[in-house]
């Protein structure tokens, strides 16, 4: 499998959990959930920064925007309406 589609496999599985429980939690990445409708955002590790982009994903007829960083292991995701009307 080559690196985009191991990242596309660790997107769908946060989403797919974020979706059905809310839970911004994983056993093997981390997850930060950012303000709702970004599509990008600055990661700073240290004095570095860099621009992380963010992917408009369809899943369960929900639209979220997600990235992941191999760099700090990280998944982004930022629904496309808030939280509270996303869940229900």
């Amino acid at each position: 499998m080559n690196t985009q589609s191991e990242e596309k496999q660790i997107i769908l599985r946060v989403m797919e959990r974020f979706i059905s429980t809310g839970s911004v939690t994983d056993e093997q990445v981390k997850v930060t959930c950012l303000p709702v409708d970004k599509t990008s955002y600055v990661e700073k590790i240290g004095n570095d920064g860099r621009i992380i982009m963010l992917e408009e994903f369809r899943l369960d007829g929900k639209i979220i925007r997600a990235s992941y960083s191999p760099r700090s292991n990280t998944v982004y995701l930022s629904p496309k309406s808030s939280p509270e009307k996303f869940l229900q």
